[in-house]
């Protein structure tokens, strides 16, 4: 029974390290989930990442940012490491920031900002709203969105049915009593 328990074990790791991206190594993990390791790859981008990831390795690579709900999936995600990456620290990196502050807030200090000049040389932790570009401050430009152009034409409707009306008044000879 022993050797089918060994067998069983095995191909529980083989399974589970099936779905590791190219550039990474994978490790299944005794406690469920796994250890994914694609720190020094070089990689520009985030590679599919397995759902069951636990720990996650991206340190010293060329990552500039990380999109919008990259670890989402990732529901067992406890460790990550993006320590030496060439950050670009604007509002695309918010998400991380972010996602950082929830799961392990002292990484933030750890985290150094490449450009923009502003943010330069500087932990991410330490960036405010401003600094990172005004994340969520950026207006909408009034005549892109399509509740002005109801705005405009309500307003049009309006004055052409005041003009009807004084036109309407101007005509009448009879004097109302």
């Amino acid at each position: 029974m022993p050797a089918w328990g060994a067998l069983f074990l095995l191909w529980a790791a083989a399974e589970a390290t099936k779905d590791c991206p190219t550039p990474c190594t994978c490790q299944a993990l005794e406690t469920m989930g796994l250890w994914v390791d694609c720190s020094g790859q070089g990689l520009t981008a985030l590679p599919a990442l397995p759902a069951r990831t636990r720990h996650l390795l991206l340190a010293n690579n060329s990552l500039r940012s990380v999109p919008p709900g990259a670890f989402d999936h990732l529901h067992q995600l406890e460790n990550l490491d993006v320590m030496q990456n060439p950050w670009h620290c604007d509002c695309g990196l918010t998400y991380l920031r972010l996602w950082l502050e929830d799961h392990t807030p002292q990484a933030l200090l750890q985290i150094y900002c490449a450009s923009p000049s502003l943010a330069t040389l500087r932990p991410l932790g330490q960036l405010t709203g401003y600094q990172l570009g005004g994340c969520g401050w950026q207006l909408q430009e009034p005549w892109a969105s399509s509740e002005v152009w109801w705005d405009v034409v309500l307003v049009a409707v309006a004055v052409l049915g005041l003009a009807l009306l004084a036109g309407l008044l101007c005509t009448t000879t009879e004097p109302l009593d």
